[in-house]
């Protein structure tokens, strides 16, 4: 009993810092609508610089000292990125803000390499905790004990800040409706700012605290904002209270779940989040969002299928691409059809995110089933390429057609988040069933045959598939199911009285974004020979969102723009610098910033400017 008992406590303790981040990114994404994906990089900056300070501040006054003012410095840095990069950007598409975070957390990771080395930091124990406490025959650590007793201190002051302050009741207003804040006179430029300093001084006060805790690595921050994620989900959006109650209840699955469920502990935490959803859609103590922004591309300007010259224009591309191994040597022919595969991903998501308006975060579960659907048919069923390819369309299609079932009672941000869990729970299955998937050792020997054998071959496969999924993305996009998608998007309630129904409209546009995905993951498979675990990791999901998102989530050629240009431009830098990252984050918060409707979306505003003045009689008098 005594070690069930250590082992609570050791739950109660990784609490404490759990809430720390989750409050945090629940109060910048109540008030701001801002998916802050950036906000483990600021949990894991904060470490870092704590680190730093303590090292060189000496005695009590100094340690506690450097915690304090490490987290004061980033939550300073947190400001200066709100203040130049995010407040530019509040007006652009929903969630192109993410592709800013993004950008952040890719600049962070190899700055904090750059800085402090790729080695583990251990830092100092924090004075007067340095010891243990003997209790029901275990000992615990003290720091511990401390932590156990700042959870529910922190929870207090949180409390009254946003009960006792006029601070607190401008950011319960903006939270529960913004625009209403805004019109009765709420500076919203610096409230957004005052609450993203507040959020990110949070992360960064708990990350310091780790110090004595764990070592200091640039892997700090992927793992603790997906597990942050998880508790703003459950706890409910916006909702404090809520964010405590669920990190009790996600550190002590942690804690927990190794022990009693060795075989399901890294999807425990997944499958709560999804029971929880299931019953409340809002979290256990959030409210329904009754401010919802309009979907990413309700404000578009109209979408217009391809006239003659667009389509002859298309056409000389596809030829020209499928020169390229006659002028190019293997290494760019494999970097091109990689970057084929990710336009598929892309192109599969944009049906979701922008047709649709549907948000997700979890999109590398379709790509990953496609990828292990095609290994284990040619390795457990004995099957040939040619079969396994036409199987990984039907696997995308019944487990993306199996979401959507699940998920019918979802919207918005929660059901993004249910997506990241579905994706999640793969991984963990792909990780953990030795037996089937192999586990992080992986299915090997997957090489393509016959005339695909060969680097030119499987190219130009490749590319008749891209040619094929993207050519039914846009006939699927201005045919009247298309229009349907997009009414639904819309205005739900007018689709539904003139008979079409959002759910089923919902539905469809999953199961056409996952068969398409599975296509992209099988050619994936095949083109590096094996499949790992990874291919369902965050980091695809993540990619697939940029790349819609940075060529134009608003446009209809925009996630192919987008992929070839977060693609090629990945594999280029990865060749010339060994910050690649650092790089890739610069170039992408540039686009942003100059361009914060995408590639594509700034042509076509370019175009109509230029069609504008040409067009006569313009600059006339009425």
């Amino acid at each position: 009993m005594s070690f069930w008992i250590a082992q609570f406590l050791t739950g109660l303790a990784s609490a404490a810092s759990l809430f720390l981040v989750a409050s945090g990114l629940s109060i910048i994404f109540g008030v701001t609508r801002v998916v802050n994906f950036a906000h483990g990089a600021f949990y894991m900056v904060g470490a870092y610089v704590a680190w730093s300070l303590t090292e060189r501040l000496s005695g009590a006054f100094g340690w506690w000292g450097g915690v304090l003012l490490a987290a004061a410095a980033v939550a300073a840095l947190g400001a200066l990125a709100e203040i130049l990069v995010l407040r530019r950007i509040y007006q652009a598409p929903e969630l192109f803000q993410l592709l800013a975070t993004f950008g952040l957390t890719l600049v962070a990771a190899d700055l904090v390499v750059m800085l402090w080395g790729p080695d583990e930091l251990v830092g100092r124990r924090a004075p007067g905790f340095t010891g243990s406490i003997a209790l029901f025959d275990q000992m615990i650590p003290a720091w511990d004990l401390f932590l156990i007793a700042l959870g529910p201190v922190a929870l207090g002051l949180l409390w009254l800040l946003f009960n006792r302050t006029r601070f607190g009741v401008l950011v319960r207003a903006a939270t529960q409706d913004r625009e209403m804040a805004a019109a009765l006179g709420v500076n919203e430029k610096w409230l957004f700012t005052g609450v993203f300093a507040l959020g990110v001084f949070l992360a960064a006060l708990a990350g310091a605290l780790q110090l004595p805790r764990e070592s200091v690595n640039h892997h700090m921050d992927l793992r603790i904002i997906v597990d942050a994620f998880v508790v703003v989900v459950i706890g409910g959006l916006g909702s404090i209270t809520g964010a405590f109650v669920a990190a009790l209840l996600v550190a002590q699955l942690n804690a927990f779940g190794i022990l009693l469920f060795p075989k399901i502990s890294l999807v425990i935490i997944f499958l709560v989040m999804a029971a929880v959803l299931a019953v409340r859609p809002w979290g256990l103590l959030g409210r329904p969002d009754v401010a919802q922004r309009p979907p990413a591309a309700t404000s578009a300007r109209p979408w217009r299928p391809l006239g003659g010259a667009g389509r002859l224009a298309m056409a000389a591309l596809v030829l020209a691409a499928a020169a390229l191994p006659f002028v190019s040597g293997d290494y760019l022919v494999i970097a091109a059809t990689e970057t084929l595969i990710f336009a598929i991903l892309a192109v599969s998501l944009h049906v979701l995110l922008s047709v649709a308006g549907v948000a997700s975060f979890g999109h590398a579960a379709f790509f990953g089933l496609g990828a292990y659907g095609v290994a284990l048919a040619v390795k457990g069923l004995g099957l040939g390429m040619g079969a396994a390819l036409a199987l990984a369309p039907l696997v995308g299609l019944v487990g993306a057609g199996l979401f959507a079932l699940a998920a019918a009672r979802l919207s918005g941000v929660y059901l993004a988040m249910l997506t990241l869990a579905f994706a999640q729970i793969l991984w963990s299955i792909a990780f953990q069933w030795v037996e089937v998937t192999g586990g992080d050792n992986g299915v090997l020997g997957l090489w393509p045959a016959g005339f695909a054998a060969q680097p030119a071959g499987f190219y130009w496969l490749t590319l008749g598939l891209a040619v094929l999924v993207i050519g039914v993305s846009r006939v699927i996009m201005f045919s009247p199911f298309g229009y349907g998608l997009r009414g639904a998007r819309d205005e739900a309630r007018r689709a539904a009285s003139i008979g079409v129904s959002p759910g089923l409209m919902r539905w469809c546009a999953f199961a056409i974004a996952g068969t398409g995905a599975a296509v992209a993951g099988a050619l994936f498979a095949f083109l590096k020979g094996s499949v790992f675990p990874d291919t369902l990791a965050i980091p695809v999901s993540v990619d697939s969102l940029v790349m819609v998102l940075l060529g134009g989530v608003q446009t209809t050629l925009g996630p192919l723009a987008g992929a070839v240009a977060y693609k090629a431009l990945s594999i280029w830098l990865l060749s010339q610098t060994q910050w690649s990252k650092l790089a890739l984050g610069l170039v992408i918060l540039a686009v942003v910033l100059a361009f914060p409707r995408g590639l594509v979306g700034v042509v076509n505003q370019w175009r109509d400017r230029w069609l504008t003045q040409r067009r006569p009689g313009h600059g006339e008098p009425p």
